[in-house]
């Protein structure tokens, strides 16, 4: 702008030069006092100008420095939550030989949500519909269009430590902390959620894994009798080494689940029904149940299709029992994750009345609880990025007083996740 003041000054200085040679020496002058009065108010303006904008570019720069420093207002909660659900609707058909057939529809809703406390502790929660069955979160759909109840299914804390890597100490009703090669439901039914106190930790060195949980649960507190508590430790190795052109890997493992006080009192969940297991004359169960379990997975792919072979044994090591085993062996092929991918999953098992305990494991499988052989096969497949089809079906053989009895379930399954 003084470049632009300068050449209007120098402009009509020509033009006085100019007039002077005609002879105009009076208005000439008289010119001269009015362009030299408006030039110092036009110099006064510019020195104000100058002022402000050095007062503006340093308000700028001093703002732009507090809001560097300042975090978003919604940093404090809203990025520190993460929100997750599922919604499942199922039709089931169940024919068990010496009853009728069923056929109902149900439904599972989760909801929930995982928050950063501070860099070393989460916490999380979630509710879920279905009842106080502590392996179920499915609600039937009947009673009139009655409406369903949702129950807590996830309350716990994770602290892991920043000094001892992938160390997780878990408090709560927490997800089951314990490994079950290929998902299986051989001991622990899938939706089983423990309340205690549990610590995972795992180490990796080369191409090898080592995998420790450990926990410790509360499964009945009585005011009058012995409480009932689990104690559960379990150790696997794991060796990732290339094979059929990719990655694989093979893991071993043990576990020790020691349940106290059972002998001699009431089944858990509901008194009236021991799943399975021996009762003696009063009800109560007849054995301790003291659970030794190993498992092996074998993983790899298959022109870039997942394939994974896993098996686990059971033992129940109490003194007295006898028919004490369990054994599971299966197979998945194929991933779930992409629109138009898919999953393939079959497996049997044969387990024992008093191999584990019969409340906490597969549901499904024989109607629930212990005492039965069979096959289970199911086949997935991803619709789109959040929606999943399924199917399940099960032929079972189940023990029961008066002999064997035939059992099978069919499930339709059609599964959204957000």
């Amino acid at each position: 702008m003084r470049s632009t003041v300068f050449a209007l000054y120098l402009g009509i200085m020509l033009l006085t030069r100019t007039a002077a040679g005609a002879d105009q020496q009076g208005e000439i002058t008289e010119l001269k006092k009015v362009v030299e009065k408006q030039n110092q108010q036009i110099e006064r303006i510019m020195d104000r100008v100058d002022s402000l904008e050095a007062e503006l570019a340093k308000k700028g720069k001093h703002t732009e420095e507090i809001a560097e420093a300042r975090p978003p207002k919604t940093a404090s909660w809203v990025e520190r939550i993460k929100l997750h659900g599922d919604l499942r609707y199922r039709h089931e058909l169940i024919k068990a030989e010496g009853n009728d057939d069923r056929n109902r529809h149900r439904i599972r809703a989760r909801v929930g949500f995982d928050a950063n406390v501070t860099d070393t502790v989460d916490i999380g929660f979630q509710i879920a519909t279905g009842s106080d069955d502590p392996v179920s979160t499915n609600q039937t759909l009947d009673g009139g269009f009655s409406s369903k109840d949702v129950w807590i299914d996830l309350a716990y804390f994770d602290w892991h430590p920043e000094k001892v890597f992938d160390l997780h100490v878990i408090g709560g009703k927490m997800k089951n902390p314990f490994y079950r090669p290929g998902k299986t439901e051989l001991i622990w039914d899938g939706d089983l959620r423990p309340e205690g106190v549990a610590a995972k930790y795992s180490k990796t060195l080369g191409n090898w894994d080592l995998v420790t949980n450990l926990g410790g649960f509360w499964a009945e507190e009585r005011s009058a009798g012995a409480d009932i508590g689990l104690f559960g430790a379990q150790i696997g190795v794991k060796y990732s080494f290339p094979l059929l052109g990719n990655k694989g890997h093979i893991l071993i493992g043990g576990s020790y689940y020691d349940y106290g006080n059972t002998k001699g009192n009431s089944p858990l969940y509901d008194p009236a029904d021991a799943f399975g297991n021996s009762v003696d004359a009063g009800g109560n169960y007849r054995f301790d149940y003291d659970l030794v379990e190993s498992f092996a997975e074998l993983s790899f792919k298959v022109n870039d299709i997942p394939v994974s072979l896993f098996g686990n044994y059971v033992m129940n090591t109490a003194p007295g029992a006898k028919e004490d085993r369990g054994w599971l062996a299966g197979l998945t092929v194929g991933k779930c994750k992409v629109p138009h991918s898919w999953a393939f999953r079959y497996n049997y098992r044969d387990i024992e009345a008093d191999a584990v305990l019969g409340v906490f494991t597969d549901s499904d499988f024989i109607g629930g609880g212990t005492d039965g052989r069979g096959h289970e096969i199911g086949f997935d497949y991803q619709i789109a990025k959040h929606c999943k089809a399924g199917i399940s079906y099960f032929y079972n053989k189940r023990e029961i007083s008066s002999g064997e009895k035939g059992y099978q379930r069919l499930q339709l399954d059609l599964v959204f996740k957000f």
